[in-house]
């Protein structure tokens, strides 16, 4: 939310975007660290990046949308020159803000009013989708996946998976204020449904009869495979983990993120990303929890037909309901939102 409400609209995308890429290249350091530090000492090392941020955001201003919100238009000005430098016409950028910002406060009779509930229906819809394609369940079992495939060592597996995830991320920061967000969703959705297709064809092919197939520990079930399926075809298990995680980080990793900055109204901006970031770590925890569940209840291979259904449900979500923010300032989108 601080990142969309400081960018500028030609590059709010990309440094929307490089909120998730930050965390994957976080997420990288840790495996890439983890190889040579035992983990009282990798939990040490984690808490620099957060003391660093603590020390930089005190030089920080607030959001001139906030100040102008709280009537502060002196303050709104001297956080322009700083974010746009003095050779910037900041009065005219005050002035475009301060046409949309709403100096009332939110009730919840509001959410009555489309321009609200509608993007933050949106928002939790996005949160939802990014965790039912199954991202969480698929790098659980990155590392047995690999193992089958004889990779001895599976912690340089995990940094190949967060190489990629980084590679993957990074190219979509770069291309999405080109691209829009939509066409990302479609290609990163489009690509996570072909992957997991591909899972589920895998586990099909590797299980030796229906009695093993409902056993909800798929290491137990890779390792009760026919002998030689399972070494001859574990290529196509390590290309559809790569293929999986690069769909996700192309779209449907960054994107969401990004989106749910860009949409709300100003007033309800703090309780709509709230309600969306809760959406999401409730989703990421019921998907972690059930998938052992889903696993015995609908085999291995139906379990990822399961998600591969869930992206295509994304694309076709993505189609009618999200809208392109490409280029638009915050006060565009949220005068968008009033008029539809």
């Amino acid at each position: 939310v601080y990142i969309s409400e400081v960018s500028h609209p030609k590059v709010r995308g990309m440094l929307g975007s490089c909120v998730q890429l930050m965390v994957v290249t976080g997420i990288l350091g840790a495996y890439i660290a983890g190889i040579t530090l035992k983990w009282r000492w990798l939990a040490v090392l984690c808490s620099f990046p957060s003391c660093i941020m603590l020390l930089f955001m005190f030089f920080m201003p607030e959001t001139p949308r906030y100040l102008l919100n709280q009537n502060k238009r002196s303050e709104a000005i001297a956080a322009l020159r700083f974010l746009r430098g003095p050779h910037v016409d900041h009065e005219w950028e005050c002035g475009q803000i301060e046409a949309s910002v709403q100096e009332e406060g939110l009730n919840l009779s509001e959410f009555k009013n489309p321009s609200i509930y509608r993007p933050l229906l949106i928002g939790v819809a996005l949160m939802f989708f990014q965790q039912v394609t199954g991202i969480n369940a698929v790098m659980f079992y990155a590392e047995t996946i690999f193992e089958a495939a004889n990779f001895k060592d599976s912690r340089m597996a995990s940094v190949v998976v967060g190489s990629i995830q980084v590679c993957f991320t990074a190219v979509a920061a770069l291309i999405i204020d080109k691209t829009g967000r939509k066409v990302l969703l479609y290609i990163s959705g489009i690509i996570m449904a072909v992957s997991t297709a591909l899972f589920g064809l895998y586990f099909k092919m590797v299980l030796p009869n229906k009695n093993n197939s409902s056993d909800p520990d798929v290491w137990v079930t890779l390792n009760s495979a026919s002998p030689g399926t399972e070494s001859s075809i574990s290529w196509l298990a390590v290309v559809s983990l790569g293929l999986f995680v690069a769909g996700f980080a192309l779209g449907w990793g960054p994107v969401p993120w990004l989106v749910i900055s860009e949409i709300f109204p100003l007033k309800a901006r703090g309780i709509s990303s709230g309600a969306c970031v809760l959406t999401n770590w409730v989703m990421a925890f019921l998907v972690t929890k059930e998938f052992h569940d889903f696993i015995g209840f609908l085999t291995s291979y139906g379990t990822f037909w399961l998600f591969s259904a869930f992206c295509c449900l994304n694309v076709t979500f993505t189609a009618l309901y999200v809208p392109e923010t490409k280029g638009q300032t915050l006060e565009q989108i949220e005068a968008y939102f009033r008029r539809s």
